[in-house]
């Protein structure tokens, strides 16, 4: 479970919060109004603080009036706050806690990191103080120059060579280059170890620890469970004061609701008939704007019909009215007169050619019959 505790500068306050991991619509809502109605309050609003059976509708209201007092645009329905979560929420938690920073004249201030300590018994002199990589390095320099001081003690084989050659002139002269007595040191063997005993401390090889080690963390593992089964025990009772609280409240609220159950039970009832009621309204008021829209449909095309009627009627008593057309008839049966005229004259013209044609014809026929009969 997560617990918000906070309080405001003002009278109003925010009591703790109870936010568990798996919360109800209705938990989540309220949770989400009290923080913002906390918010507004820290930074100079008065708003009342919202109880958990408040109008969800009204307390968003008020909620996004506010916001937009503060200059900022809601451009999202109302109802994407009474889930209390989402982006929607953030927004307004977000906008309520920028004008509650901007109210106590809040500023960020620069880090302060801790400064690590270090054990006193590793702080050592930089001079004595060696890590593995420089010992190392030491090592092979020291390895290279006895190296070379043997090379350099070497006998020469040249000289050799020059001394087997003259070897019976030396060993007669005695004028060789071969030492006549045995080296010996003349350092004092007590000044020598005294020397040795101051400067051994000096050639004691540190090692800083490293954080990284295993075993560092290992002993930092130890300190912090013991620090966490020292702390288990004390919030540990706090925890089961907690849990007796929310069991008595849980059982409370369930007592309430069956209460309030028992004595909304007849309302309930009549809620449902009239639930019922409604239905079987609504059903026969389908049936009827079903017929509503048919003769609605009916009248539309009657009426599209009397419009069409009515031009008509307009249309013909708009052509009896007129004069033009009379005239118009007159002026064709006169014209209908001279052609008939002229038609009849036509007609006369060629009756009588065809008549004449026809006399002629006959006259021939006739003058012919005459010549056959007197021989000719």
């Amino acid at each position: 479970m997560k617990t918000i505790s906070a309080e405001s500068t003002t009278s109003n306050h925010l009591t703790d919060i109870i936010l568990p991991f798996q919360q109800t619509l209705e938990s989540s809502f309220f949770a989400f109004t009290s923080l913002t109605a906390w918010l507004l309050n820290i930074a100079g609003r008065v708003f009342d603080q919202p109880q958990e059976y408040d109008d969800p509708n009204a307390t968003i209201s008020s909620i996004l009036d506010e916001i937009r007092q503060f200059s900022y645009s809601v451009d999202f329905p109302p109802a994407k706050l009474k889930t209390g979560c989402g982006e929607q929420c953030l927004y307004v938690l977000d906008r309520a806690a920028d004008e509650a920073l901007k109210f106590k004249k809040f500023t960020w201030t620069r880090p302060s990191y801790p400064e690590e300590e270090v054990d006193e018994d590793n702080i050592i002199d930089d001079e004595s103080e060696l890590n593995l990589q420089k010992v190392e390095e030491d090592m092979l320099e020291e390895q290279l120059e006895e190296e070379f001081e043997d090379e350099e003690h070497l006998l020469d084989l040249h000289g050799l060579g020059g001394l087997t050659k003259t070897g019976g002139k030396s060993m007669d002269g005695g004028d060789g280059s071969r030492p006549e007595e045995i080296m010996e040191s003349s350092t004092d063997a007590a000044e020598w170890k005294l020397e040795v005993e101051r400067v051994l401390p000096q050639l004691k090889v540190t090692i800083r620890t490293d954080n990284k080690d295993w075993r560092v963390h290992v002993e930092q593992m130890h300190q912090h469970k013991e620090g966490i089964e020292t702390s288990l025990i004390e919030t540990k009772t706090y925890l089961d004061k907690l849990h007796d609280e929310i069991t008595r409240t849980l059982e409370k609220i369930g007592s309430r609701e069956k209460y309030i159950n028992n004595q909304l039970e007849h309302l309930l009832n009549e809620f449902r008939a009239n639930q019922d009621q409604l239905a079987e309204t609504k059903e026969k008021y389908k049936q009827g704007s079903g017929g509503v829209t048919d003769r609605t449909r009916s009248l539309a095309e009657v009426s599209e019909e009397l419009d069409k009627i009515k031009q008509e009627m307009e249309e013909r008593g708009s052509h009896m009215t007129d004069g033009a057309p009379l005239v118009n008839i007159k002026k064709a049966l006169q014209k209908l007169k001279t052609e008939m005229q002229n038609m009849d004259i036509r007609s006369g013209v060629v009756e009588h050619v065809i008549l004449q044609t026809r006399l002629t014809g006959k006259a021939n026929a006739l003058e012919n019959d005459d010549d056959e009969d007197f021989g000719y």
